[in-house]
């Protein structure tokens, strides 16, 4: 999805939300769905989806990064996460990790279906990131 205009906190909600009716869950049945949002308005989606190996199962916001990275994005500036759990969920620390290598001044804002929301800096999420600095490659 493509917008020359921002996108509004409830489109991109929506975006996360038919994502997450994608997931295939069906060992945690923890559904997660995911937008993402690159610097020029362009938003990707993702779901996650499991594996009965339990290693191989990829995240939501994950799989919303690749898209977006195989669609030659590598900048991003919002984060929207929706589940059905009782409390918004924030991502994972892998996910946080991958993220950061793209973002790390991303805002992150998690919903669940009945309605509850929370928001985050990614930095405020992983304060202390292993980055390409660390690696003295910069």
């Amino acid at each position: 999805m493509s917008s020359q205009t921002p996108i509004s906190a409830q489109q991109l909600h929506d975006v996360a939300a038919a994502a997450m009716v994608h997931a295939y869950a069906p060992y945690s049945d923890f559904r997660v769905g995911a937008a993402l949002v690159a610097t020029d308005g362009t938003v990707f989606s993702g779901c996650n989806v499991e594996n009965s190996s339990y290693p191989v199962g990829t995240c939501a916001e994950r799989g919303a990064l690749a898209a977006a990275v195989v669609a030659g994005h590598r900048s991003f500036t919002q984060l929207a996460i929706v589940t059905d759990a009782e409390e918004p969920t924030s991502p994972c620390g892998m996910c946080r990790q991958a993220l950061v290598e793209f973002a790390p001044n991303l805002q992150v804002t998690s919903y669940t279906t009945s309605g509850a929301e929370a928001c985050w800096s990614l930095a405020d999420l992983l304060p202390h990131p292993f980055t390409p600095q660390s690696l003295h490659l910069t």
